[in-house]
């Protein structure tokens, strides 16, 4: 995985943290779970960078990585209506 992937990746995660805070400053009924949510979604973006410069000296490829991230990502936009273009 590139570099450019890894951040678009973190940038994604950001992203979906940021619509869980936003959502439950509207949903106070689920705010603890939302922001649970969030909370969980900050720490993968931080995984992420760390797991990529770990890698940065290890001989396996992250690349083999890459498909189930993007399949949980995409349907994680979905559920939320997230656009990858913005």
């Amino acid at each position: 995985m590139t570099g450019s992937a890894i951040l678009e990746n973190v940038r994604r995660y950001r992203a979906i943290a940021s619509l869980c805070r936003q959502a439950a400053a509207f949903r106070p009924v689920q705010r603890i779970s939302l922001l649970t949510q969030a909370d969980e979604w900050e720490q993968r973006a931080v995984g992420e960078l760390e797991e990529y410069f770990d890698a940065q000296d290890s001989p396996v490829p992250l690349s083999s990585q890459a498909a189930p991230i993007d399949r949980e990502l995409s349907a994680i936009e979905n559920t939320f209506g997230a656009s990858g273009g913005s």
